[in-house]
């Protein structure tokens, strides 16, 4: 494990010891919720889908991973 990586660990590791993940992780949800992106992601992706016979799971992350 490289120099980045350990920290990254370590820093990971305190965020879950205290809480603070957690508490990021809804503020983000929260956040994203009240911004529409939420909403909007899914509009995009029905309408995406919408003319798709087949749909296997790496088309549909990689539709949601370029979404903007």
């Amino acid at each position: 494990m490289n120099k980045d990586e350990q920290l990254k660990a370590a820093i990971n590791q305190k965020l879950i010891e205290t809480g603070e993940r957690e508490r990021l992780k809804e503020l983000l949800r929260a956040k994203l919720i009240e911004c529409g992106w939420k909403d909007q992601l899914k509009a995009h992706c029905k309408e995406d889908f919408k003319h798709k016979n087949t749909l296997y799971m790496d088309k549909i992350m990689w539709t949601i991973m370029q979404f903007k």
